[in-house]
């Protein structure tokens, strides 16, 4: 019988297998969480994310404790936990993809290129190094994401986050689509980054047009 849990499981478990299918999630490295009431899906420490099932997700209650599941949770839950207490996200992901994670290794932010990545908040910060599974990571994931939807981690990955699981998943892939782009322009040269105004030339548009979004016309006769 369905329950919010074994939804929120088996939504989870497919997030994770579609982020590894896309080479973001590598082995058992990254991780997913999604919001369910007032506890959180996430995947499993040790599994192979895209392999990974159902019951391979474990339930938790925002300070951590096991509700539901039998194994122990993903070794980033602090990072995961700190996101959900500070920001109103629906769901979390986590990743070490190549990209995200090379742009990581040499930028302080990641500038706007381009103006597909304005949902994710403007610049994405590259959050210095800390080892991972600390409460000190989270800390500073968390003060990197005020008005973010999205942080690099120094020598490590990306994390994004968004009121629903499809966008916080849309979101990884967009970040890790605008690392390579930088990647890709700085083998040519230095890229240039949409100024300010710029960007807001931009998000007017985007707010006067509703670009992005579907758009119903008349059936002609």
């Amino acid at each position: 019988m369905s329950s919010p849990a074994h939804d929120a499981r088996t939504q989870v478990a497919a997030a994770a297998r579609r982020l590894a299918e896309a080479g973001l999630l590598i082995g058992t490295a990254g991780n997913v969480s999604m919001r369910v009431d007032d506890l959180i899906a996430i995947t499993a420490t040790g599994t192979v994310l895209a392999d990974i099932t159902p019951d391979q997700i474990t339930i938790v209650d925002p300070h951590g404790t096991v509700v539901s599941g039998a194994f122990a949770p993903t070794s980033e839950l602090h990072l995961h936990l700190g996101i959900y207490h500070d920001f109103d996200a629906g769901a979390i992901v986590h990743t070490h993809a190549p990209k995200s994670t090379a742009v990581g290794l040499v930028l302080s932010e990641l500038p706007v290129l381009h103006y597909q990545q304005l949902p994710l908040g403007g610049p994405t910060p590259v959050v210095p190094f800390h080892p991972f599974g600390t409460p000190e990571l989270a800390d500073a994931v968390r003060a990197a994401l005020p008005g973010r939807f999205a942080a690099l981690l120094a020598n490590h990955g990306a994390v994004t986050h968004a009121p629903t699981l499809d966008q916080a998943v849309e979101y990884a892939l967009l970040l890790e689509w605008a690392c390579t782009l930088y990647v890709d322009a700085a083998t040519i040269g230095t890229p240039r980054a949409l100024t300010a105004e710029e960007q807001t030339a931009v998000a007017d548009v985007i707010r006067r047009t509703g670009y992005g979004t579907p758009k119903v016309i008349e059936e002609r006769t």
